[in-house]
Order: structure tokens, then sequence, then C-alpha cells
């Protein structure tokens, strides 16, 4: 090789120079270096398509202004660095020859600050453009793309997509009245006719989210629940396309084909249904998205089950191998196999016992089950479910025994006393006159009421007897002689997925805990309430009592008094309704007023928020207040809770003294 120390270069030589020889020349007005990200993608695109552009340089010299043999690169520092980075991978060799241009005659600085001020690049439409050409022309794919072009394959996908927008709204954005992020938004869906729709419908100003939802309000979000329950590998393999925006996080994307979603969905609750009338041997099971209302069902629950002394003893030995496990590795964050295996067979087998309860076979075999698609995209069974047609006929009651004859006449057998006039026969089993029943009840009514109201234990009984009553058994079965009638509020009924929230699923999980602990028969619920230690008789009292809280503002039932009321308990409870409520568009932004939506961004965030979204139009502005109030804690006042005063001290009230029973005289 010719020693490029003795070589006289003229102004303009094109040479070749080993990649070891060239340097960064100290006159680069370069101060920042390039992002690594940079060297990547010229160092992709030298690999697929070669230098291009050679090297500007000069030759170097020494102190003493001799040439040291190396070259200063002037301009093309950024390529001269993907070059070693190649050659640090192997891709070439460290002398590699590199085509270099000698100027002697420009500043080297001036060139260098020329090089990088008086480079234009071209404009993102034609950029995307060029790439969809690629793409159609070539037959390249995106990750081929990226490869030769040093960017990332979903890079590579969205100016694909940014490409293949509507070319009505392409020279739009090349005149700058649609920016880049409007221009994404269109690029959700490749449907021409629906962004040019859009765009004609909402003009060329709105916001990149209002567009979006535009180009999406026909299709199913990924987070709804029939998405979630169905999934997108089955929705699919039965066809179905997912929409994906590429630029922004999605959430899953969009079903586009909501019909097929919907028969998905069906089909796949009915085949748990039917799994489980199979497995479990109901009369009948029923599939629905939301729970059905208005069909006079009663419901049944499980009943505790005795379990044989063996299966109790392998339960204890269970249980017992369990916590001694979980004590010896509980400090250990990696398990070894063995032992995790072994935590697995313990549940399965425990799980395999159930949970020590189980519905009467009676019931199973006259009883159905609905299998509810839930507010989270999970099924939910819901068993026991009795038809008006199967709930069995209450026994009628004895019919009473006729009185004795009062009417005049001489009838046989009977005797006459010392004044000459017949007397009838006693007959001892002869059952008492109605009136003279009513009047001895009404006695022991009375008495009962001065007994009961004097023993506060046996008042508290007969009270959540009578509510368990009201609340857990059948309308033709409550045996109480109280006048209390509990009336369940059903809000579901007006108020769809109530039964789906937090406190929905609490209510109903603490209602099942209580029937499966009560007798199945109403009448051997006494007993079993008289029982009860002071704890859970006032835990089933509170939970029959929350039943049939009903504060719903009916637009034409204005009670003040129970809206007081209700307003009073909820600072007795300390309600707080931002744990159970959050404003959205669908629980209250998209019902209201305009100036109720501003009302609300202004005390939950600021006057200037609700001034900047106060000349959207509504839907746009209540998509954009529900993100402003997102984790605020706003509350409508009709939710929120006052802060109750503590209560005045109540003088203890005298113990009055019953007066003596004073018997008359016979």
């Amino acid at each position: 090789m010719t020693d490029q120390a003795q070589i006289v270069h003229q102004d303009g030589d094109v040479i070749d120079v080993p990649l070891n020889r060239l340097k960064k020349s100290p006159r680069n007005a370069r101060r920042v270096p390039h992002a690594p990200a940079e060297i990547e993608a010229l160092a992709a695109s030298i690999g697929a398509k070669r230098m291009l552009h050679p090297l500007v340089v000069e030759p170097e010299t020494d102190a003493a202004g001799a040439v040291t043999g190396g070259y200063l690169v002037t301009i093309g520092e950024g390529r001269r660095l993907a070059l070693l980075l190649r050659a640090k991978r192997k891709q070439i060799k460290k002398t590699q020859p590199v085509r270099c241009v000698v100027d002697l005659t420009n500043d080297p600085h001036e060139i260098s600050l020329d090089e990088n001020v008086t480079r234009f690049r071209m404009h993102p439409a034609d950029e995307f453009e060029a790439f969809r050409e690629q793409a159609e022309r070539r037959g390249l794919g995106a990750e081929e793309i990226g490869a030769r072009f040093g960017v990332s394959a979903q890079v590579v996908r969205q100016r694909l997509r940014l490409g293949a927008v509507s070319p009505a709204l392409m020279a739009l954005y090349r005149a700058g009245e649609l920016n880049l992020d409007q221009m994404m938004a269109f690029a959700v869906a490749e449907d021409h006719a629906r962004q040019e729709q859009v765009l004609e419908q909402y003009g060329a100003d709105r916001p990149p989210h209002v567009i979006r939802r535009a180009m999406t309000e026909a299709k199913v979000s990924a987070q709804d629940r029939r998405a979630l329950f169905v999934g997108a590998e089955v929705y699919g393999e039965s066809g179905g396309v997912i929409l994906r925006d590429l630029f922004t996080e999605d959430g899953g994307g969009w079903f586009e084909d909501a019909g097929l979603l919907d028969r998905l969905a069906a089909e796949k609750l009915a085949a748990m249904a039917q799994a489980v009338r199979e497995r479990e041997g109901w009369k009948w099971a029923e599939a629905h998205i939301d729970y059905p209302r208005a069909q006079g069902l009663a419901r049944v629950y499980p009943r505790s089950v005795e379990r044989s002394e063996e299966a109790a003893a392998q339960i204890a030995a269970l249980s017992e191998e369990y916590d001694a496990l979980i004590s010896e590795w509980d400090a250990v964050e990696d398990l070894p196999p063995e032992v995790e295996a072994r935590f697995k067979e313990i549940d399965a087998a425990l799980d395999a016992f159930g949970d020590g309860t189980a519905y009467d076979p009676e019931e199973i075999a006259r009883g159905g089950v609905f299998v509810i698609l839930g507010q989270d995209g999970v099924a939910r069974v819901e068993r026991g479910l009795i038809r008006p047609e199967d709930v069995p006929a209450p026994e009628p009651d004895p019919e009473p025994e006729a009185a004795p004859d009062s009417g005049e006449g001489e009838p046989e057998g009977e005797a006459k006393g010392e004044s000459g006039e017949r007397e009838p026969e006693e007959d001892a089993g002869a059952p008492l006159p109605d009136r003279l029943v009513m009047d001895l009840t009404a006695h022991r009514t009375m008495a009962l009421q001065e007994r009961l109201g004097a023993d506060s234990t046996a008042a508290l009984s007969a009270v959540v007897h009578a509510m368990a009553l009201s609340v857990f058994y059948p309308a033709y079965d409550r045996p109480t002689c109280l006048g209390i009638k509990a009336v369940v509020a059903d809000l579901g009924a007006h108020t769809p997925g109530l039964d789906d929230t937090p406190a929905g699923r609490r209510v109903a999980e603490r209602h099942e805990a209580w029937a499966v602990r009560l007798p199945r028969e109403a009448a051997d619920l006494w007993a079993y309430v008289q029982g009860l230690g002071a704890s859970d008789l006032l835990d089933l009292l509170a939970h029959a009592a929350s039943l049939t809280v009903n504060a719903v503002r009916w637009p034409h039932d204005r009670k003040p008094g129970v809206w007081a009321h209700a307003d009073r308990l909820a600072e007795a409870v300390s309600l707080d309704m931002t744990g159970y409520w959050t404003p959205t568009v669908a629980s209250y932004l998209g019902r209201v007023t305009k100036a109720r939506i501003a009302e609300a961004v202004r005390e939950a965030v600021s006057d200037e928020a609700a001034e900047r979204i106060g000349g959207l139009k509504k839907p746009d502005m209540a998509a954009e207040a529900e993100t402003l109030l997102a984790g605020k804690g706003w509350l409508p006042s009709v939710l929120r809770t006052a802060v109750a005063a503590e209560p005045e001290a109540q003088p203890e009230a005298e113990p009055v003294e019953a007066e003596p029973v004073i018997e008359e005289a016979a």
C-alpha cells in the first residue's frame, strides 16, 4: 500500500483512505455528539446501500507542519462513526477503504457548519408516501424496510399508515391546514371515505382526540366487557378484524365487527350455561349479557352440609401440611419445583372438598341458573333461581272446627235443668266461639306488647327475625306476629350494571354469606335467631336493614323528608362516594349540560381549564372533562356527604316503674 504520508494531494482529489486512518476534525462545528440511534440508522443505511456520499477530509499535519498520514474528517463525521460501528461488529475490516474528497481550499469549520445548517429535510408527507412506495412497488415488509433505514419496524408501520391516508387529507397536510397529530388521528383507520366524512363533519380545527373518537365510534373498544370475555384471539380466528392505533396507547384497539362480537359472546355464555346445567343437574340454564329483571323469580341458597369424619380428618391433615409448608418456605422467593407442585396438589385437593355447602337436590330439580356477563368481562353464575310455576304451593291452613250450634230447639240428648229448661250436653273438645277467641288473643297480644317492650333482648331478636323473613324467605312463608315488613329496594332494575359495581358485589357477597348460614325452613328461623350471639344478631339486622334503604329520587315522587334522612344516614356512616363513583362521560358528563360540565371542571381543576374546553361541542367537552377530572375526587352535590355535627348529650331518662296490677273482684 502506498505510504499516505508521502502523497501530495491536490484540492478536489478523490481518494480511498483506510478507515483506521480517518479521525474526527477538531474544527468540526458540531459539538454535541450524534445520538446512538442516529449512528445506528446510518450504519444500517450504509450496510444496505453502501456509502452514497464520500467524506470530505483534509490531511492531518503535526506541529511542524508535516503530514502524518492521517486524515481529518471535516464533513461526514456521523458516517465515520457508523463505519467504525460496523467494524466493531465485524461487518467490515478496520482497514476498509473509504471514499473521500480532499478539500484544501475552504475553511474546515465553515464547510462543517454549512453542511449542518443548509440541510433541508423533505416534507413528512413525501417521506410517508416514499415509504409506502417502497412497500408497494418493491414488496418490502416493515421489518426489512426498517433494517435498511435503521429504524424500528413500528416506526415503518406508522409511516406506512400515514402514507395511506386519503389524498384529500394529505393535500391539506402539505398545505399546513392539518398537523401531524391530526393526521395520526385520522390514520387510526384506513377507510378513506370515513376519513373524509369526519373531516367534513368536524372540520380541520378539531383536536386529535375528537378525530380519533369519531373515527372509532362505530367500533367496539377492546376494553369492552364483550371483547374482554371473547378475547382477541378467538375474535380474530372467527374472521374479525381488530383496528389498532399505531400512534398512541390504544388499550388493545377496537373490534370492528360488533355483530360478530355479540354472537361470539352469546355463544360462549350459552355454552357455559349448558355446561353448568349438565354438570350440576339444574332444571334449566339461561345465558344473558345483562341480568334479566321482572321475571318474578324466587331464590334459594346452598346450605351447610355435615362432612364425614374421614373427610374432616383429610381436610385437617391437608390444612396442617399447607400451614407447615407456608411456615417453612415463606421467606423463600423462588420455591423449589417439588414444593411448588405440592402446594398446587394441596390446593386442588382442598378445592375438591368444596366449601362445605350444597344445594338441596329437590331445589336443583326445580331451579335454574343465569350465566351473566359482568361489567369486568368475567362471566358470573347466578344459581338457585326458581320460576313462579316451580315454586311449591304452600300447605293450606287447617279448616277450623265449627262452633257449637246456638240455635233454638231441643236436639236429642239435651237434658232439662232444675228450672225445667233443657241445657245442651257439655262437650270438652268443642272449640271456643270465634268472638271469645278474638277477645282472649287481644288480651294476650297486649300482654306480649307489654312484656316485649320491657325485654330489649327479646325485642331485638323479634325484629331481626321479622326482617330476615322479609329479606331471605318467600312472601308466602313469613311466620311472624310482628307488623314489620322489610321492602327490599331493587336498584338494579332502573340502573343497569349497578350489581357489578364494587358496592353491589360486596352487598351480594354479604347476602349470600348470610343465606348459607340461615336455616332452610322459615319455621326454624326463630330458634336460629335466638341462638345467635349479640354481634351476629346486630350484623344480621344491619344487613337486612341495609337492603331496605331507598334514597333514589324519582322525578315525580317528592319526599323531602326521606331525602333529608338519607343525608343524615350518610353522615352517620361517614359515606364517601369517591370510593364508589367517578365522573365519566357515561355516568355523568355526557348526561348534563355544558354549563354543568364547566362547573365540575372549574371546581375540581381551575377556571382556566373550564374556559379552555368551553368552546368545544358537548361530546368533545365531556370527553375532555373526563380526562381532567380523573383522580380529582370530584362529586356532584347530590352525592356529597356533609360533615356530621357532634350530637348533643341527652339527659338520661328516669326509669319508669310499672303500675301495680289491680284485679277486680269477681
